[in-house]
């Protein structure tokens, strides 16, 4: 990494409803703009703030599907929230994110009452490797922005392009002065997975994805995320990035991503 000095955060609220970015959310595709990891982060925490505020009954987000409509500038944003399916142990909930009234990012999120089920618990999804026995890496050798700058430390074991396992340990909050769910600190970052592994270089292919659909089977536990990530291109422009998430303590679920394929001139 570079020797940049550690941000505050992502973001700064203003108001109940309007974000103020800081310049450390520089995206890889365009500097001058956001990379859209922070804000799908800052969409599910309000989502959650939402939920809170009018529900006497905590749930927990189990899938989060969101379209990117456009780019979005390091500048102040909006997050407005609606109940689309009410309920007393599931709830459906939208968020869109916008700039000077343009949305950006628009988003549903299906939240469930939490019940224990630990006697069923278990998955046949493989293993990380440790993230101890994984070689750090720096991503911004690869990927310009600040964003990639501040993401914490990055180990990867690289099996071939566009196959990869790699453990990240996110050190930047999210928000300044305010409390973030492990979930939502979570969606700031998974957004990262289509750039652990590129198939291509980006110099030579630009690959941006068009949208994001995380599943969750729990909350994750602890500092480090993993990513058991694999990039697939078809024949005809499109592509598609997919990641199975952990924590230490194993699988927590997946993220789809799907990818315009555009190779430079």
């Amino acid at each position: 990494m570079t020797d940049r000095a550690i941000p505050n955060a992502y973001f700064e609220r203003v108001d109940a409803t309007h974000f103020r970015a800081t310049s450390f959310v520089g995206g890889a595709w365009n500097v001058a703009e956001q990379h859209v990891a922070p804000p799908m982060g800052l969409l599910a925490h309000v989502i959650e703030q939402g939920h809170a505020t009018r529900s006497p009954q905590p749930m927990q987000l189990t899938r989060l599907s969101i379209e990117i409509l456009g780019t979005i500038p390091i500048d102040v944003v909006e997050v407005t929230t609606a109940v689309v399916r009410p309920g007393r142990s599931i709830e459906l909930a939208e968020g869109a994110l916008s700039h000077a009234g343009r949305p950006a990012l628009i988003a549903r999120a299906w939240l469930q009452h939490a019940r224990d089920t630990s006697a069923l618990a278990g998955s046949a999804l493989p293993d990380m490797p440790p993230h101890d026995e994984v070689e750090v890496v720096d991503p911004s050798a690869l990927w310009p922005g600040a964003f990639i700058e501040t993401v914490g430390e990055v180990r990867r074991r690289q099996v071939e392009p566009g196959r990869a396992f790699t453990w990240i340990h996110p050190k930047v909050p999210l928000l300044a002065d305010e409390s973030v769910s492990p979930t939502a600190r979570l969606v700031a970052l998974v957004d990262i997975a289509n750039g652990v592994t590129p198939r291509v270089h980006p110099t030579e292919v630009a690959f941006p994805n068009l949208d994001l659909t995380l599943h969750l089977l729990r909350p994750p536990v602890g500092e480090w995320i993993g990513f058991d990530t694999t990039v697939s291109f078809g024949a005809t422009g499109l592509g598609l990035t997919s990641t199975v998430l952990h924590d230490l303590d194993g699988p927590i679920g997946t993220v789809a991503q799907t990818l315009t394929v555009r190779p430079h001139a």
